[in-house]
């Protein structure tokens, strides 16, 4: 049973990282994220150019007031900088599931962040907000993503084959998923 819902923004706390409520004022930190070719590659984020940093603000500054999805800045603790962003979305109250994405800025992988990051919110997805699954799409030629996924205890369920189309090739992607009784056994270090 969902226990609560998407409204209350928290800050949660790990070795490496914080991950608290995103702000228009992250917008600055975020912009290389959102604008580096290999991270469009990487989530298949067709479009690029130069965003509009007024409508960014005010879609980040939103992001507070929504009550079906939880947008919450990487910090990383050691520096105090925002690094990237985690987000539970696309909620189904019915069936208490939801979406999970993460991003980081270009030069901020392979320290150990996604993957706690990633199970920090999952456990508040499960241990709080009382989600029974969390799932997510990871393309073929992000194996690093894949691998952090893994460790947290998603479970690969299938492929969506051709999925993207990025420069002229068919990427696949890879849906997977965790489910409460999962997290409940391993708390997120299932490898």
């Amino acid at each position: 049973m969902i226990r609560s819902d998407f409204r209350t923004k928290p800050t949660l706390t790990g070795e490496v990282v914080v991950l608290r409520p995103v702000t228009a004022d992250d917008v600055p930190a975020l912009l290389p994220m959102l604008t580096d070719p290999e991270v469009a590659r990487l989530t298949g984020s067709h479009g690029g150019g130069d965003p509009d940093q007024a409508v960014l603000r005010e879609w980040y500054g939103s992001r507070g007031a929504q009550d079906g999805r939880l947008d919450l800045a990487v910090v990383e603790r050691g520096s105090g900088r925002v690094v990237g962003e985690a987000v539970l979305n696309q909620w189904d109250a019915d069936n208490g599931s939801c979406s999970f994405r993460i991003c980081f800025v270009p030069g901020a992988v392979g320290r150990g962040m996604g993957t706690e990051a990633t199970r920090l919110i999952v456990g508040y997805g499960f241990e709080v907000l009382g989600l029974h699954r969390i799932s997510l799409e990871v393309y073929a030629f992000n194996p690093r993503a894949r691998r952090v996924y893994e460790k947290v205890g998603f479970v690969a369920e299938g492929v969506l084959r051709d999925a993207l189309l990025w420069d002229g090739e068919r990427v696949d992607a890879t849906v997977m998923s965790i489910l409460r009784p999962e997290w409940e056994r391993h708390r997120g270090r299932a490898q």
